[in-house]
């Protein structure tokens, strides 16, 4: 079969891999959708090698990409309980394998493994960008019947983790939250907001990326280039500021705005990797019993939670995708997800 590899530097490859066969506690997925993510661009635009070396996951060069897979299952292995995984579950992953025996592995928290995690799916294991792909069965996530494999693949990682975000924060119906940065993972939170009943206040510095959050659901959307973030969300809410506040923008700038544009006794999450933030301490804390959240990715649990939200209230979250791609298009895909100007991708098998 054929797997799309990244060589680093804005390159990558389809290179032949044999097809997977599973072992023990293993399954087979053969793959329907797989997307792809903003993390996947650390590992396709800096030299590969370095990258993988400052994560401490040693060499990925012939890793299989995607960590956002979804399809069904077609092989299983010894000792699988059939109540986990079977032949023709139609089932994401969830992309992560730790011991398995830990606290949090326990629990489905196989990304906090108190062993370490061993594999990341597209990172340090083969991921999703081929036809098949084996994991083991305790990654495997039923998919609700009245969800597409394309919206599986984005609870896989980007709307799995705008989740878990919202429930770190605990948002209810009658709150407002301010959403920084409305890519795949802050579209995904102001649609799930939304649902829930709150009020969601949607900032970007792209117009066509704040067009998009009105229609998914942004009851008012803000420019941070054209205005004073904080102030205006303090104008939106009376002068209080918003009951949560959630950056997915990873800018240092959103991240000192989210915390200093919640209300006193608030709470701010923040979801987007990498890079830093200055706070004044007191005033942007401790003097309004500010809660600072910081929220990574989700459980298995977690990811279930989410899918049957989204089956039971029938959200379009296949909308998020503007680009559906087939593998032999992986160069032009990840070319054109460079430049970081459309919606999502996904690779369509």
């Amino acid at each position: 079969m054929k797997g799309i590899v990244f060589k680093g530097n804005r390159q990558l490859e389809l290179r032949e891999f044999d097809e997977p066969t599973p072992g023990p506690g293993e399954v087979v997925l053969e793959i329907k959708a797989s997307g792809m993510c903003g993390s996947d661009l650390k590992f396709y635009r800096g030299d590969i090698a370095e990258t993988m070396k400052a994560l401490g996951l040693g060499s990925g060069i012939s890793v299989i990409a995607g960590h956002e897979p979804c399809g069904v299952v077609v092989a299983v292995g010894e000792g699988v309980n059939p109540k986990r995984a079977w032949v023709g579950q139609r089932a994401m992953v969830h992309h992560y394998r730790g011991c398995g025996a830990c606290p949090h592995c326990s629990t489905g928290w196989q990304q906090l493994c108190v062993e370490g995690v061993a594999e990341v799916y597209g990172a340090t294991g083969h991921g999703g960008h081929a036809r098949y792909m084996k994991a083991p069965a305790s990654t495997m996530v039923t998919l609700p019947d009245e969800l597409s494999f394309i919206t599986g693949a984005a609870i896989s990682c980007g709307t799995g983790t705008a989740w878990g975000a919202l429930k770190r924060l605990e948002l209810t119906g009658d709150q407002t939250i301010a959403i920084f940065g409305q890519g795949p993972v802050g579209l995904s939170a102001t649609q799930l907001a939304a649902a829930l009943g709150a009020r969601v206040i949607a900032l970007d510095v792209s117009p066509e990326r704040l067009a998009r959050a009105k229609e998914f659901g942004a009851a008012e959307v803000i420019n941070p280039s054209a205005t004073d973030p904080v102030a205006a969300i303090r104008e939106l809410t009376h002068g209080l500021g918003a009951h949560a506040t959630l950056d997915a923008s990873s800018s240092s700038d959103a991240r000192r705005q989210c915390v200093q544009s919640v209300r006193t006794w608030g709470k701010a999450c923040l979801v987007g990797e990498g890079g830093q933030m200055t706070l004044d301490v007191s005033p942007d804390l401790l003097r309004r019993q500010v809660t600072l959240i910081g929220s990574w990715t989700f459980s298995t649990v977690g990811q279930a939670e989410c899918a049957q939200f989204i089956a039971d209230r029938g959200i379009d979250v296949d909308a998020l995708f503007t680009d559906r791609w087939r593998l032999e298009q992986g160069v032009e895909a990840y070319q054109h997800f460079d430049r970081q100007t459309a919606g999502k991708g996904v690779f369509v098998c």
